[in-house]
């Protein structure tokens, strides 16, 4: 089973990673949410670079969005296009998606996240890291599944869905206070009076946590016929900004983890572009290996014991139903979604 020490994770980070893998992706369509800066930024260069039909990047900020495009056309040559979204806003992430339309999606990149200190609710009444880390990620995934459908027939290859994850979700599980409460683990982990300091401390490892089991469970249910490979990613610890709204001694704590352990954003984005490209840059019937998998290093890992557990599987599929549950009362889109291409959906 997974396991995960000090000394794996230093081992990890201090791995020497290979240059990103390439692929030729002409004609094809990339979207990398959360893609102004950090690593998301550096995956939407390294996807440039393979000179895409349309390279879309998805971030929040308008004026960081453009900078960003600025960014890219000077290291890359190539002219990307902005579309604007707030996760913290399912309104927003349907308009995103509606924008979209029936045009074919070869790789989508969910990057996009948030590390919280205190809790913060947003206006749709969630948690916002729930919300945007694990709700709005698992809602842009599934209003996309017919975008990467169609082009994965268009282009008769497998279409790339990459969720990016994190080594943290080691350090937590769903406990029994979650299991067993009325109103719903997620319910419960957006409910304020069960957010106390101590609990909320943990908050993105869950969120990571939930984005490992929603790419098991996605896979899971998603016809094995169906040319979609769904995986989750690890980048690894690095240096950016992302960690800047947490508590001042996390902030300290990791400052000087950065400037022992941390990668470089390009060196986190490889991980991405390899679980988008993965084994090996080529398509073909063995890149369903990557299915469900998640990804470390480069290589094929084994989450965490709770993941693989039987209690893991069961609250994976508890997870799967609520999520999608909340998601089909929120979004009709959604809610379309499921009933075409997953079974048991009314």
């Amino acid at each position: 089973m997974g396991k995960f020490t000090f000394f794996s994770f230093v081992s990890e980070q201090w791995t020497r990673l290979p240059p990103p893998l390439s692929a030729d992706l002409s004609g094809k369509t990339v979207v990398v949410t959360g893609s102004n800066a950090g690593i998301g930024l550096e995956a939407a260069k390294h996807f440039a670079r393979m000179k895409p039909a349309r390279l879309i990047v998805a971030c929040r900020s308008e004026e960081r969005g453009k900078a960003a495009l600025e960014h890219i056309a000077h290291k890359t040559g190539y002219k990307a296009e902005l579309q604007l979204v707030d996760f913290a806003d399912f309104s927003s992430v349907e308009a995103f998606a509606a924008r979209l339309g029936d045009d074919p999606v070869d790789y989508l990149v969910a990057n996009a996240a948030v590390a919280q200190g205190t809790f913060l609710e947003t206006k749709d009444g969630w948690e916002q890291t729930i919300q945007v880390n694990h709700l709005s990620t698992a809602l842009l995934s599934l209003l996309l599944l017919p975008n990467m459908a169609s082009a994965a027939q268009k282009h008769q290859c497998n279409s790339r869905l990459v969720i990016v994850t994190s080594e943290v979700h080691f350090l937590v599980d769903i406990g029994n206070e979650l299991q067993s409460s009325s109103k719903g683990i997620l319910r419960t982990l957006s409910d304020r009076e069960f957010c106390t300091p101590a609990r909320f401390s943990k908050r993105y490892e869950e969120s990571k946590l939930l984005n490992v089991l929603f790419v098991r469970a996605l896979s899971a249910h998603l016809d094995a016929a169906l040319p979609i490979v769904p995986t989750g990613v690890n980048p690894g610890f690095c240096r950016t900004t992302f960690r800047k709204n947490l508590p001042l001694g996390t902030r300290i704590i990791t400052g000087i983890m950065d400037v022992m352990l941390g990668r470089t954003p390009e060196q986190g984005s490889r991980q991405l572009i390899h679980a988008a490209l993965g084994p090996d840059g080529k398509d073909g019937p063995h890149v369903k290996i990557m299915r469900g998998a998640y990804i470390s290093c480069n290589a094929l890992q084994e989450p965490s014991d709770f993941v693989v557990s039987k209690e893991g599987y069961d609250v994976q599929e508890r997870i799967w139903r609520e999520t999608t549950d909340i998601l089909s009362e929120t979004s009709p889109a959604a809610r379309e979604v499921l009933k075409q291409y997953f079974q048991g959906r009314d």
